[in-house]
């Protein structure tokens, strides 16, 4: 009987443990659209950097950087998001695309040359999909409350990036996973 009970406790540790971990890999894939939505937008970080290597454009642009965020706390609140983690969640993507444009213009400065390309007009190319990837972040972190409110959000978060990560080893390098790390951890409150 004793053998029984502590077979039985054993079952039960392991049904616990299992959907602790079913629900950690839960979270981590609904959190996975933010992840990519937040990954494509560093993408575009090298088109910035190219625009504004042509136009000699500063990497900062604080009156850009307000606007980005107004607008997104505007939309964050309209779908009942907390004004703060807007902030700080913006504030975060716009950090990360900032060093990955301050890492390529110091190459390119360093090489003396950029990589062939078509002139970039900034305002008219890049913002409009900026902004088309803001408004999918605002909706995918209103959809991912729940998860990023939880004790283990930071976890899953650094998870889900993970996950992200090892599949686009092509296209992600050094600094894009560095980037990523540093626009990511905000999304937790």
């Amino acid at each position: 009987m004793q053998i029984i009970k502590g077979a039985l406790a054993i079952l039960i540790t392991l049904a616990i443990a299992g959907i602790g971990s079913a629900f950690a890999q839960g979270a981590t894939n609904q959190l996975q659209p933010l992840v990519e939505t937040s990954a494509r937008r560093l993408l575009l970080a090298k088109q910035v950097a190219l625009a504004k290597w042509d136009s000699q454009a500063p990497v900062e642009d604080t009156a850009r950087e307000a606007e980005v965020i107004t607008a997104a706390i505007k939309d964050g609140e309209s779908r009942g998001l907390d004004r703060t983690s807007i902030s700080h969640f913006f504030s975060a993507q716009i950090e990360a695309n900032k060093l990955v444009q301050y890492v390529l213009l110091a190459d390119w400065r360093r090489a003396g040359t950029v990589p062939a390309h078509r002139p970039i007009n900034l305002a008219t190319t890049i913002r409009p999909e900026l902004d088309r990837l803001q408004k999918e972040l605002v909706r995918e972190l209103a959809d991912t409350v729940a998860i990023r409110a939880s004790a283990t959000c930071h976890a899953d978060t650094a998870k889900a990036v993970g996950k992200y990560l090892a599949g686009h080893k092509h296209d992600a390098g050094s600094l894009q996973e560095i980037a990523l790390d540093r626009a990511m951890p905000a999304t937790c409150p």
